[in-house]
């Protein structure tokens, strides 16, 4: 539950407790278990059908081969003139050993007769009513039956010797348990294997899932301890797989919101801050104005004087409000020559001062030129304020490849340096570390108007390219500010190596350092 600072917790109304659903990791965890067992049960359902037909095979292939054996043995004794049906039947039980999932029995007249060695299961031998199922054949008949011990199979073989009136017959039986016992028993512990093999699966999966779901948690986690006033919680990415791109994308979302958030703050709090003192002024003049016709026009004027200054605030706040936006650079393919010549023919008419040019650099650039003009114009607002009439401002402007190297490695195409130079008052070492934070206003010879955002909005435009404004500058000896932007060439020139140094700059500045002394 989120707090007030120094209070107690906000009272909630009561809700009606919902349902608890279980967890993503527990539904991803019972539907992979799920899987198996589905699987599993089904590979063992097929294998116990496969099973099945190849006892069923089985069964039928040795009810065969009994027979087979039978009528072999028979035409080895059929040179004996003597032998009887007794005889044939005796003699071919006793020679025949069986295994542990058949036997057999003879009848004689149909009546038991001999049995074959061994302890069967089940004496069907005994059982009338399977002795009534086998009984009376003249032919071979094959057959399944549900003894006491399970299912058999059996084959009635009739035996008749020539010039023995009697008519026998051996009953062949397999014991269809007895058979599948040894098969079945590998297909249970297939099955035992397959069910440890899924909890273990299970187990192993929900340990796994907890250490690649983390990230989610600590996702739900961060975002229930966010606040309007605590955008500090970030997630620990771990990996590079699609959760740790999800933490990530999360943490790129807070860093958003907290500079839209700052943002926000920065601007009620500078607007709250600057505005008082005009508001103050205008409503002290306005409640304090006398009918008198004239003390009325000085009032009025100064109120819209008052009410100017504010909506210079105004709009000064609201670009530095904007450059956080993506949105505050147009980026487009910028002429330098024409941007620096353009800006000083617009700063011309600020002031009286010799207007001059440095250096001229040569060639296009994508940057958002109307950006920089603002940068530049401001730049010499700020020099026109302290720079006594007869001084000097000049601007310039240079590409530096030299400083690609500094640079981050997307900017592989070096710098541009973009300076206005005044021979002013010049600012004091201490005045230039927080000369661009706002509504810092200096010590120089002449105070300005403004409220000190000026320098702020030239650094917002410096940043918003990737680059750095600072200033070089002595008491006395004029201050020289610089832009140093990371610098993209557009894109059919890309490929080619950045030209160093100025084009045309000693026609061009001399012509316009003569144009502007007139």
């Amino acid at each position: 539950m989120m707090t007030n600072r120094g209070g107690r917790a906000p009272r909630q109304h009561p809700t009606a407790r919902e349902p608890r659903t279980p967890s993503a990791r527990a539904r991803i965890i019972g539907a992979m278990v799920l899987l198996l067992t589905l699987a599993f049960a089904a590979s063992i359902v097929l294998s116990a059908q496969i099973l099945n037909a190849r006892i069923d095979a089985l069964l039928d292939g040795r009810l065969t081969h009994a027979a087979t054996s039978l009528r072999t043995f028979a035409a080895s004794s059929a040179a004996d003139s003597e032998f009887t049906s007794d005889d044939l039947l005796t003699r071919y039980l006793q020679d025949t050993v069986p295994n542990n999932a058949e036997t057999a029995f003879s009848l004689l007249g149909n009546a038991p007769h001999r049995r074959m060695a061994g302890d069967p299961p089940v004496r069907l031998d005994r059982d009338p009513v399977f002795l009534a199922l086998v009984g009376g054949h003249d032919e071979p008949v094959y057959g399944r039956y549900k003894s006491a011990a399970g299912e058999v199979a059996y084959a009635v073989l009739p035996v008749q010797v020539e010039g023995d009136p009697q008519l026998g017959a051996v009953i062949s039986v397999q014991f269809r348990n007895e058979l599948a016992a040894p098969l079945f028993s590998s297909l249970r512990i297939f099955a035992l294997s397959g069910v440890l093999a899924v909890i273990g699966a299970g187990i192993t999966s929900w340990l796994i899932a907890g250490r690649v779901l983390a990230p989610l948690r600590q996702v739900r986690e961060t975002a229930e301890t966010i606040s309007e006033t605590d955008l500090q919680g970030r997630i620990e990415v771990n990996g590079r797989d699609d959760v740790a791109a999800l933490a990530s994308t999360f943490n790129r979302m807070l860093d958003r919101l907290e500079m839209a958030f700052a943002t926000q703050r920065q601007f009620v709090d500078d607007a709250g801050h600057e505005l008082r003192t005009p508001i103050t002024v205008i409503r002290g003049h306005l409640e304090m104005m006398s009918e008198d016709p004239a003390e009325r026009a000085d009032t009025v004027a100064l109120v819209t004087d008052e009410l100017d200054r504010m909506s210079r605030i105004v709009n000064d706040l609201l670009l530095l409000a904007k450059s956080q936006q993506p949105d505050f650079l147009m980026p487009q393919n910028v002429e330098l020559m024409d941007l620096v010549v353009d800006a000083l023919s617009k700063a011309r008419i600020l002031g009286p001062q010799h207007w001059a040019i440095d250096e001229l650099a040569e060639g296009q650039v994508v940057a958002d030129g109307q950006r920089l003009t603002q940068a530049l114009m401001q730049l010499a607002a700020n020099a026109v304020a302290h720079t006594p009439h007869t001084g000097t401002i000049a601007f310039g402007s240079r590409l530096d490849p030299a400083h690609q190297l500094e640079l981050d490695s997307v900017h592989r195409n070096g710098t541009l340096l973009l300076w206005v130079r005044d021979t002013g008052s010049g600012i004091a070492v201490e005045e230039q570390e927080g000369i661009f934070d706002r509504f810092h206003r200096g010590s120089g010879r002449r105070q300005s108007a403004g409220a000190g955002l000026g320098l702020a909005i030239v650094k917002s435009i410096a940043d918003a390219h990737g680059g750095t404004v600072s200033v070089l500058s002595a008491p006395g000896a004029g201050a020289t500010f610089t832009l140093t932007l990371p610098i993209q060439l557009p894109q059919e020139e890309s490929d080619e190596p950045l030209k160093p140094g100025t084009a045309r700059v000693g026609e061009l500045a001399h012509i316009f350092n003569e144009t502007g002394e007139h």
